[in-house]
This record gives structure tokens, C-alpha cells and sequence, in this order.
């Protein structure tokens, strides 16, 4: 799914408005009439007192027409006028004439602090003050109703974005936006949704559909992208029922060290559950029995010496090579991974101390293959492209790193972004249960497992980012976010490939429209 900005939001609303010979005002009567429709399928109905907060722009208006519908729908509405300046939109006046002379009820005006209304925790809040168009910090009395909404504990919805929230910056005053139980946004999901400074200001969201032109929806490119089972479908690559181990690579994983053997045996076992025909694992000599005891599916090679990798000589011809998970940093480490990427031409998947090294030794970035993967987590990526102000100021650095080097940047958390030149693409999978130790060594085995049956650098990134949050979502049913453990995502990998074809389950509604 594509997630547009905001300058493209509007420009879709204009191409609409021209290709559909409609006015903004039947586009913002569209928009009032899906947030009714998903509010009228929760409540049925019921009684509960409802209070709409209309800001005096679009948003506002939004909001006036989800107050019409509610009222002529037999609700128990109040409607309120934020009344922050004295210009008003051309589509809030009309829907401000429209709410008045349809349900007799004149919207109350809000203007300072005392004109605050009383409101219950068992009410229900709608934030239409600001839509994605705020370019000025809020203060005042605004910023004192929107604690008002937060102290008053009832369910606050909002509509297309929090108000006070930007599409573009990470808020400095907490007090001064709306904090959502719940988003209805309009076309796209908002990057602020993924990000972890501004993502709490929105416990859940939803995309409803306001019918923007499709042919401008489907040739807009936008710079980031949502990742779902149905964007990951195309990337997949069937098996044939003559296919052998040798079409689908060889993996080689190198790393460990004494007392860290357990990171590669935990990266191989993911490499070959990706799908890799073969698995090396290339190790200190410490490393041998452990790995051939506990993974006897793998083939081990091992450096000379006991407790770390000094040199990476092999006489095999992988297909593709993950470094660094338990490697160290210890000098004669990083001195052979030196002299092994002045010769290396194999593709490279990097995780852990291999980052560590890179960040230590910034000259050896220029050695690595085009699209060679980065992986790293908060601190690693800290160390590797310095400290940001912000999660944008954050994604700025990454994607000028990722273009200056040509390198696949994976940022891991919540909602882990992966990074290539000025592409962001957003994984949607995943919970809290990978908070754990070896979930990231698990990742780095998929994605390699992933280039080694013929994936492209950036497919396997995206695509093994969304299979271990899969797995990990699956497997979390029957452990728990606390008893997940990283082995689990490995055992649950077979789990996630299937999901990807399994059909959504049908209401009994559906099903009966299904028998017509």
C-alpha cells in the first residue's frame, strides 16, 4: 500500500475533483458519510452521548457533515465550533449552513477555556479540529482543550489525523496533540503512524476509501510503501515439482565467537527454514560441535583458532554470505573481514558486530558489493551514521547513507523500515514478542536463506522482514510476547509461507450474500 504525503494528498483531491466533474464539497460529503457509515456499524444505534469538536478548516467540515448524518440518523450529538481564527474554509461554511438548516441544531462555539464542555469517560470524543494541513504548533487554550480530551478518559476518534500531529514532524510538546484511541484516515495510512516518536498518539487506525481518482492513485510514485501479504504475494518465487537443492543456493554464515556459537546456530537454522538448498556455517573451532550436534542439516568449516575468527578462507563458492552475528570486535577479527571485502565479491547480508566493525572502520563501507544489506538495531545504527534529532532526522540520515554507499539499510523495530536510496518501505508484521535475544541473528538467517534462491537484494530484505514479524505474529498465539523466544520464529517460518495463501475468513453475512 502505497502511503502518500501530504502535497500528494491534495493533489489526488484536485485531480478527483477534475476527472470526476465534482466539487471539494461533494468530496467532503463523501468523507463525512464513511466515517458515519464505520461509526453507524459500531453503535447500532445506541445512545451514547457523542461530542464532534469541528475545526474551521477541512477537517472541520469533515466533521459537520459527520454531525449531520449522526443527528438526522437519531444520535445524541453535540456539535462544537472550535473557534481558533477568524478564516474559515469555503467547504466548512457550507456544511456549517447545511447542519443548521437540516437537524435545527446550531453548532456551539468554543473560544477560551471556560466555554470547555463537560464530557464523561463513558462518552464518546471526535478530534476534527486539524487535518494533515497544520503548519503551527499549538498553544493556548487549544493545546489546554486537547488535555482536557485526554483527562476526561472517554474513547477520543480521530478523523484523518490526530490534530496537532504533522505528517512530517516529530511533535516537542506532547500536551499539545490529540491523543486517538483511534484514526480514521483518509486514501493512505500516514508515516507518522509507524514511527516510534509519534506513533503513540494513535493506539489503532484505519484507511477508509473517499473514491480519489484511481488512475491517479495507481501512477503516483510515492516514497514510501506499506508492506502486506498482498505486496509480499509478488514477490514470491513458487517451487517447481522438479526443483532440487542445488537451484537454491548456498548460504554461508559466518560468525561466533567463544560463548556466542548459539547466534550462528540460530541464523543458519533460519537460513536453511528460508528456503536455502544449502547451509554452511564457517565458525571458530569452538563452534564445531556445538553445530554439528545441534543443527546436523548444516555443514561446519572452521577458522584455526579456538575462540575467534582471524581468517576467512574457504573452498567453497557460496551464493550468498551472512556476517557478523556473535563475530566481535576483537583486532585480528576485524582485520580479516578487511582483507576478506578486498576480494569478496559475493553478495552480503551484515548484521550485529559486523556493523560494529563497519562503524569502527568507516573505509571498509567502500568495499562492500552494491546492495550489500545492513541490518542493525537503535545502537548499531546510532554507531554507524551518527546520533539524529528525530525519527525523520533518522530516516534523512539513513537514506543519504543508503545512497552515498548503495547499501540496503534495515532498520529493525516495531515497525521496521527498510531503507534503499530514497525508498522507505514499511513492514506491517511483528509484535512485541520479538523483543528477545537471537530474533535479530533469526533475521539476518531469512533474508540471506532469501538472496540464496534467487531473490533480488531489496526483495529479500523486504520480504524477510515480513516473514519473521509473520512468523513471529503466529507463533506469539500460542506463547505470549513473554515466552517468545527467538527459536520460535525459526519453527514457525513454515507457518508464515502458507499464511500467504490462505483466503480471509468470510463473515456470516458474506457467506450468505455468497448462497444469493
Amino acid at each position: 500500500m502505497k502511503i502518500f504525503s501530504k502535497e500528494q494528498i491534495y493533489e489526488g483531491d484536485q485531480v478527483t475533483v477534475e476527472r470526476q466533474n465534482i466539487s471539494s464539497t461533494d468530496l467532503m460529503e463523501r468523507a463525512g458519510a464513511q466515517i458515519f457509515n464505520w461509526m453507524h456499524a459500531r453503535l447500532q444505534g445506541a445512545q451514547v452521548p457523542i461530542h464532534i469538536f469541528c475545526g474551521i478548516g477541512n477537517n472541520g467540515g469533515d466533521g459537520l457533515v459527520l454531525a449531520r448524518y449522526l443527528i438526522l440518523d437519531g444520535y445524541n450529538v453535540k456539535t462544537y465550533v472550535v473557534n481558533c481564527s477568524d478564516k474559515r474554509s469555503k467547504d466548512f461554511l457550507v456544511n456549517y449552513d447545511r447542519i443548521k438548516n437540516s437537524t435545527k441544531q446550531w453548532p456551539i462555539l468554543l473560544s477560551c477555556k471556560e466555554d470547555f464542555p463537560e464530557i464523561n469517560p463513558e462518552d464518546i470524543i471526535v478530534d476534527a479540529i486539524f487535518g494533515i494541513g497544520l503548519n503551527r504548533p499549538v498553544d493556548g487554550w487549544l493545546k489546554d482543550l486537547f488535555v482536557h480530551f485526554k483527562e476526561t478518559k472517554a474513547f477520543t476518534l480521530s478523523i484523518d489525523i490526530p490534530s496537532g500531529l504533522s505528517t512530517d514532524k516529530v511533535p516537542t510538546d506532547e500536551d499539545a496533540v490529540v491523543w486517538a484511541g483511534y484514526t480514521l484516515t483518509f486514501v493512505t495510512p500516514k508515516l507518522v503512524f509507524f514511527l516510534p516518536g509519534t506513533a503513540k498518539y494513535s493506539v489503532q487506525w484505519e484507511v477508509l476509501d473517499i473514491g480519489l481518482d484511481i488512475n491517479y492513485l495507481s501512477e503516483t510514485t510515492t516514497e514510501a510503501e506499506l508492506i502486506g501479504k498482498h505486496e509480499v504475494l509478488s514477490l514470491y518465487k513458487p517451487r517447481d515439482k522438479f526443483s532440487h537443492k542445488g537451484q537454491f543456493g548456498h548460504s554461508l554464515i559466518m560468525g561466533g565467537s567463544y560463548g556466542k556459537i548459539g547466534a550462528v546456530i540460530l541464523s543458519s537454522r533460519a537460513a536453511l527454514s528460508s528456503g536455502a538448498g544449502l547451509v554452511s556455517a564457517y565458525v571458530p573451532k569452538c563452534g564445531y560441535v556445538p553445530l554439528q550436534s545441534s543443527f546436523p542439516e548444516a555443514m561446519v568449516i572452521t577458522d584455526s583458532d579456538e575462540e575467534k575468527i582471524t581468517k576467512m578462507d574457504f573452498n567453497i563458492a557460496p551464493t550468498v554470505i551472512g556476517f557478523g552475528i556473535g563475530v566481535g570486535t576483537d583486532a585480528k577479527t576485524i582485520k580479516a573481514f578487511e582483507e576478506f571485502l578486498k576480494k569478496n565479491k559475493t553478495p552480503l547480508v551484515i548484521d550485529a558486530d559486523g556493523i560494529n566493525i563497519l562503524a569502527h572502520k568507516n573505509t571498509l563501507l567502500k568495499l562492500l558489493p552494491k546492495e550489500t544489506i545492513l541490518t542493525p538495531h537503535p545502537k548499531e545504527l546510532e554507531r554507524l551514521i551518527g546520533k539524529w534529532k528525530d525519527d525523520f532526522d533518522k530516516l534523512k540520515k539513513v537514506k543519504n547513507f543508503s545512497k552515498k554507499h548503495n547499501l540496503i539499510v534495515v532498520i529493525k523495530g516495531a515497525n521496521t523500515i527498510t531503507v534503499y536510496q530514497q525508498k522507505l518501505y514499511v513492514n506491517s508484521t511483528g509484535n512485541p514478542g520479538l523483543a528477545t535475544a537471537g530474533s535479530g541473528d533469526v533475521l539476518t538467517g531469512i533474508i540471506t536463506g532469501l538472496i540464496s534462491q534467487g531473490y533480488s537484494p531489496l526483495n529479500a530484505g523486504i520480504f524477510g522482514v515480513y516473514l519473521h514479524g509473520k512468523s513471529a505474529d503466529i507463533a506469539v498465539e500460542d506463547y505470549g510476547y513473554q515466552s517468545l523466544i527467538a527459536s520460535h520464529v525459526i519453527d514457525y517460518l513454515g507457518e508464515a509461507y502458507k499464511d500467504l495463501f490462505k483466503q480471509p475468513e468470510q463473515s456470516p453475512a458474506q457467506v450468505e450474500e455468497g448462497k444469493k
